[in-house]
């Protein structure tokens, strides 16, 4: 792939707009607040914010020694051995896989939204989903500084309208109930909202861990800066650098907005619209503090632009594990693991994983009861049980990534390594993601809701014990009949990285 192409912002735009703020805030807020841990869905994020920026500490200090487009796939390799670095190589790349499925999901849903809004006019969200597949794939086609451009506009313009929303909140003094600092203790991010009424509303009782576990969800993609290495300039600073301003910024922003939106319509209308009008929790607010319907319509663009990021950002990062995987592999070494003659991307891996989003969303649209209705097809199933698939395989390999930093650093002791940083931080971080995962499994028909009935959700486990098993007979495989391919599994590295400036 093109070597220097983006420098320290665009390796820290894509990797936040992975994350992306005001999809985040917009979709994964009101869940928590709703049908989690209700106002203590700001501290969610906070314990989020801990536990991930201790896993972080110990990624970085691998982005540190190994710059390899595959990351996790790399990381685990280099540390715990090719089994285990190409079975965790298949969950992170099924994770980022979906994950694109699972944006374009939300972005057909915000779309229809705003077309009605806007004018009136109800549009066929596969449709929307369609052309939102088609433009992201131009964009993975093409040269990354494009994409990464484009990532860095929509990301300014989102964190700029929810800041000066937040800000408007807390200058005001917050709303009917105050500023509730109740919303920040993190004790709170573990008590489960309770069955109520308001106004007339019943609300049901919710759960904690749902609650955290958007909270979770809600950051995926900040690890992906390591994936951008080989394309970066002097990536073993970049990378470690773009990570740790990703967790601790986003951890601050969403803790700090989510808050302040709480305050800003109080406690009851903010769980009563959770639950009845997750959409007008955050436009309604913006139109009251920043100027009315205008300010409203602006929030609309930005949140179809932003999810349509989102899409973006996971595709490059699902491209990029495809083709990491793909380049090892005699049987699409020279298909997955080809980049483009002028472009320098990986356009076959970028096709592959378009094709692979258009049959989720097709088969959404057409397998599920009621899928054409946008609600129901686009956001409840596609982006949520996708987003459940692809966290859970995700939160599963950065557990075993924390492993495999305290086995690289003191029990290979392949590198000199710092007992506190490579070793009790790591098992700490290790520990959190261990317990969120068992968080998601012991509740998860609630995380799935409306959808938890489907056969579809039914298989989530499955599809991710599955995805391990695949990548564990495969691997067994090469290490039996083509030693030399087993060899080189997860052990392409851009050696001279450290030299580029």
């Amino acid at each position: 792939m093109k070597p220097g192409a983006i420098g320290l912002g665009g390796v820290l735009f894509i990797a936040v707009a992975n994350a992306a703020p005001i999809t985040a805030m917009t979709g994964n807020t009101p869940i928590a607040l709703g049908y989690g841990n209700g106002i203590g869905a700001p501290a969610g994020f906070l314990v989020a914010t801990i536990v991930l920026t201790l896993f972080t500490v110990g990624f970085i200090a691998m982005a540190r020694h190994i710059t390899t487009a595959g990351a996790f796939y790399g990381f685990i390799t280099h540390g715990l051995g090719q089994v285990w670095g190409m079975v965790s190589g298949a969950l992170a790349t099924m994770a980022y896989v979906v994950f694109e499925g699972s944006l374009i999901g939300i972005f057909a849903y915000f779309t229809n939204n705003a077309l009605n809004n806007w004018f009136s006019i109800d549009v066929n969200w596969l449709l929307i989903a369609i052309v939102g597949i088609a433009v992201i794939g131009l964009f993975g086609y093409y040269d990354i500084n494009i994409a990464a451009a484009f990532l860095g506009v929509t990301l300014v313009c989102e964190v700029v309208l929810l800041l000066a929303l937040a800000f408007s909140v807390l200058f005001s003094g917050g709303g009917p109930d105050g500023l509730v600092p109740e919303a920040i203790n993190p004790v709170n991010a573990f008590k489960s909202l309770d069955a109520t009424t308001i106004g007339g509303t019943q609300i049901a009782a919710g759960s904690a861990a749902i609650g955290v576990f958007f909270a979770f969800w809600s950051w995926v993609g900040f690890e992906t800066t390591a994936v951008y290495g080989e394309e970066s300039r002097n990536p073993r600073h970049i990378v470690p650098r773009a990570t740790l301003i990703a967790v601790i910024g986003l951890g601050t922003f969403y803790t700090f907005v989510s808050w302040m939106m709480i305050a800003g319509n109080g406690k009851d209308v903010a769980i009563s619209k959770s639950n009845t009008d997750s959409i007008g929790l955050w436009v309604d607010l913006a139109e009251k503090k920043l100027g009315g319907a205008f300010i409203g319509d602006i929030y609309l663009f930005l949140i179809v632009v932003g999810s349509f990021a989102c899409g973006l950002a996971f595709h490059t990062a699902a491209s990029r594990y495809l083709y990491a995987i793909g380049r090892e592999v005699p049987l699409t070494k020279n298909s997955l693991g080809r980049t483009h003659g002028v472009h320098h991307t990986p356009h076959v891996a970028s096709v592959v994983q378009s094709i692979i989003t258009l049959a989720f969303t097709l088969g959404f649209y057409v397998l599920t009861t009621n899928g054409d209705d946008p609600f129901t097809g686009a956001y409840i199933f596609q982006y949520g049980l996708l987003a459940i698939l692809g966290t859970m395989a995700i939160l599963i390999v950065q557990a075993i990534t924390c492993l495999a930093v305290i086995w690289y650093f003191h029990v290979k002791k392949v590198q000199p390594g710092n007992m506190l940083t490579t070793g009790l931080i790591p098992a700490l971080g290790g520990l959190g993601m261990v317990y969120v995962v068992w968080l998601l499994i012991d509740n998860i028909k609630f995380a799935g809701g409306l959808a938890a009935g489907s056969t579809f959700f039914d298989l989530i486990p499955w599809l991710v014990v599955l995805t391990a098993v695949v990548g564990l007979l495969g691997v067994l495989y090469l290490r039996a009949r083509k030693p030399e391919v087993y060899n080189a599994i997860g052990r392409t590295v851009f050696e001279e990285s450290h030299t580029r400036s």
